[in-house]
Parts: structure tokens; C-alpha cells; sequence
């Protein structure tokens, strides 16, 4: 008999997304934009028109949910 593995999902999604924001981050610093504004913006609006399409950033930053990035960042925060 095989063993269930229990996979959380939050968890992969959360790792997913902090990738995501790594890479998006070190591509728009690699560019010379100032990555951390403008993701910044881009979470407190919403407004993709923030981060550069630079190396795809654009795209890669709507896979990210976030509501759920903002969440985990004040957990984070108040820990």
C-alpha cells in the first residue's frame, strides 16, 4: 500500500510567488529601475502599467495573486 502524501497548496503557491518576485525583482534592477518601487506601486494599485514589460516582468507578476502576497508580507511584518 502506498503512502498519501499531503501536499499544501498555500504553501507551493507562496514559494511560487516568492520566486516569481525574486526573478521579476533582480530583472528590473538588472535594467536599472528601481524594482522595489515599482512592485510596491504595482501591490498598493494594482496598476500593471507599474512594472516594466522588461524580460516578460509584466507577465510573470500577474501569476502572482496579490491579495495573498500582501497578506503573508504583514504576517511577516508583525512576527
Amino acid at each position: 500500500m502506498e503512502e498519501t502524501i499531503l501536499v499544501d497548496t498555500n504553501e507551493v503557491n507562496l514559494n511560487n510567488s516568492r520566486e516569481i518576485i525574486k526573478s521579476i525583482c533582480l530583472d528590473l534592477e538588472e535594467a536599472g529601475y528601481n524594482a522595489y518601487k515599482q512592485v510596491t506601486e504595482y501591490l498598493l494599485t494594482g496598476e500593471i502599467g507599474y512594472i516594466s514589460s522588461y524580460k516578460e516582468a509584466r507577465n510573470r507578476i500577474e501569476k502572482v495573486n496579490r491579495r495573498d502576497l500582501v497578506e503573508y508580507m504583514l504576517k511577516e511584518f508583525v512576527r
